[in-house]
């Protein structure tokens, strides 16, 4: 299980341990939690296509999440990384053999094919493929890569098939990297979400990043919910772990790391600039080194006592991403988690999350009847805390 048992039973030495309740404990709005289609039904279909993200709201997603990197002519893509020969045929096209480069990303020397040295026209002559081996690798070479815009186009389409209000959950990728090349994601981000009249803080919106940085830029700059996500460790050459810092920390010398903001005061720092963390999720139900369970930390809890809604990442049904106490059913993962009152959860499987969710924790598109309403259940009370934390930065 060497290094992400290992890693999982590690970081929860910031937190408190406490014990497991079979009570289903409140969400931060005491609203139910939402489902949000990682990369789409990433499960099923390539990540980040039209397909996979349509696939993810047919299943009963209330959001779907592109993760935001910028072509050479600065239009915003949804791709995981901005090295892209995993998730598309790059590699297997002539015509672009002269493109493979090795950058640095993130302190990282990488070699492939990037999208900043491509145009969008470019780009979309590429067909995406499925990232993960052993998923279904049936569907390569059928979809292009999408825009941002194709993205919002699809979920607004699809809140007028549905009935239902599909929000965008955006991450933007490496973006102190990319304003280093000149392709600074956050203007580009907001004209988009301006000119769709997603720039309000009912917006079915949430933007997300690893950066703090980022997150501050876009605090000042559009009023949607942000979302801060939280690494935990990485695995030297040798073997060893490695806490790994925001690298927009790294650049300036801010000595610390993602242990630190998940402490009370770094929650606290947080809330002063968005409205929510992002944890792995074994930040807050860990394993141990024979991949059973630990009892759940309070990061829950305490992001909770720190006004900040609770989103982990990624789960997914494959036997190898769950703990041993589970016995191969992904729905016991989800039932643990929901009753810990998380406020929402990534999945690369929706139908599974939206199945469990409903169950457990109650169903929230009951109360949208119109698909021209927004996501009353989740926006309505996140409204306040934006309210709140745009306060709390005056008074800084």
């Amino acid at each position: 299980m060497f290094p992400f048992a290992k890693l999982a039973l590690l970081v929860t030495g910031a937190l408190t341990v406490i014990p497991v309740g079979e009570a289903v404990a409140a969400t931060l709005t005491g609203a139910p939690p939402i489902v949000i289609g990682h990369r789409g039904a990433s499960g099923y279909l390539p990540e980040h296509t039209l397909a996979a993200y349509e696939l993810a709201i047919d299943m009963g997603a209330d959001f779907i999440e592109p993760d935001l990197v910028s072509t050479k002519d600065g239009v915003l893509i949804a791709r995981h990384e901005n090295e892209i020969s995993a998730t598309t045929d790059v590699a297997n096209r002539p015509e672009f053999a002269n493109r493979k480069t090795t950058k640095v990303v993130d302190g990282v020397s990488i070699t492939g094919w990037f999208t900043e040295d491509f145009t969008l026209a470019e780009i979309k002559t590429l067909r995406a493929k499925q990232n993960f081996p052993f998923r279904d690798q049936s569907f390569n070479g059928l979809y292009e890569v999408p825009t941002l815009q194709e993205i919002i186009d699809l979920a607004k389409r699809k809140s007028i098939e549905t009935g239902r209000t599909i929000g965008i959950y955006p991450e933007t990728k490496h973006p102190t990297y990319f304003d280093s090349v000149g392709l600074s994601l956050e203007e580009p981000l907001v004209a988009v979400l301006k000119a769709n009249n997603y720039d309000k803080k009912d917006s079915p919106v949430f933007i997300q990043s690893f950066e703090v940085g980022n997150l501050k830029d876009l605090n000042a700059l559009i009023d949607v919910p942000l979302v801060q996500l939280l690494d935990a460790f990485d695995v030297a050459p040798d073997g060893s772990l490695i806490e790994i810092q925001p690298y927009d920390f790294v650049v300036s010398g801010d000595p610390r790391t993602y242990k630190d903001l998940r402490t009370p005061q770094g929650l606290a720092d947080i809330a002063t600039y968005a409205d929510g963390i992002g944890p792995w999720k074994r930040m807050i139900v860990s394993v141990n080194s024979n991949n059973q369970l630990l009892p759940p930390t309070s990061l829950v809890t305490d992001a909770h006592a720190a006004g900040l809604l609770v989103h982990p990442y990624t789960f997914r049904n494959e036997s190898r991403y769950l703990a041993a106490d589970y016995n191969g059913n992904p729905e016991l993962e989800y039932e643990q988690f929901f009753k810990l009152g998380v406020d929402g959860v990534f999945s690369d499987h929706p139908d599974t999350a939206v199945a469990v969710r409903n169950r457990v924790a109650g169903n929230p598109t009951q109360s949208v009847p119109e698909p021209n309403l927004l996501l009353g259940f989740v926006f309505l009370p996140l409204a306040g805390l934006l309210r709140r934390r745009q306060t709390s930065l005056k008074k800084s």
